[in-house]
């Protein structure tokens, strides 16, 4: 794969530990090893942050001091997807962030990192915004987020070293931070489900 993840579920030890559950002891130590394995990488490396309200989102200030150790390419920040109720999670749809609220922690994320990181895309539906490096990616004021999966491909097959700026290709409009397709192709359909309820939801 061209991009190397490392979840980011909470950006303190404690929080973390209510959030996973993790099963080792010295798991603190453990996780800020991933991440700081990720600097000395050529490929694509991600931050992912799953945002939850009442849990995580107050933690800004420790997620900023995460980023320094890990120096990561992208920070991929998704509000939680609520699942239902379970024996194993405490989660509610109080828990869930609009995409609002995850606008609005990516831009103070973003102003924390002093330039490092700005608002790259968005995807309105996914409730999903992407942080990324100024200095890789912003080229001529524009965004080269995209993969070239062609020029990935062969890069890959030549057997020869290679970087994450051989394979980057120019950022659609329409999913730049702030477009007003939200993210959306405008090339693809949109299928919107029809909900219906009671002796409606009976006819035909």
């Amino acid at each position: 794969s061209p991009r190397l993840y490392v979840s980011v579920d909470a950006a303190t030890k404690e929080s973390l530990k209510a959030v996973d559950r993790p099963l080792f002891s010295d798991f603190w130590e453990r996780f800020l090893d991933s991440l700081k394995s990720l600097h000395d990488k050529d490929q694509r490396t991600v931050y992912r942050l799953t945002l939850v309200k009442g849990w995580n989102v107050e933690e800004i200030d420790a997620y900023a001091n995460l980023l320094k150790l890990g120096q990561p390419d992208f920070i991929e920040i998704k509000g939680v997807t609520y699942c239902g109720s379970s024996a194993t999670s405490k989660l509610t749809m109080e828990n869930v962030p609009w995409h609002a609220d995850v606008k609005e922690f990516s831009e103070v994320l973003a102003s924390k990192s002093g330039g490092v990181y700005e608002l790259a895309c968005e995807h309105v539906h996914s409730c999903c915004v992407l942080l990324a490096k100024v200095d890789k990616f912003k080229i001529n004021g524009k965004w080269h987020t995209w993969i070239d999966y062609d020029r990935f491909n062969e890069l890959v097959t030549s057997g020869k070293p290679f970087k994450s700026s051989d394979y980057m290709a120019v950022t659609p409009s329409w999913a730049v931070y702030g477009a007003d397709e939200g993210g959306f192709d405008p090339d693809q359909a949109r299928f919107k489900k029809e909900r219906r309820h009671g002796a409606a939801a009976l006819k035909g």
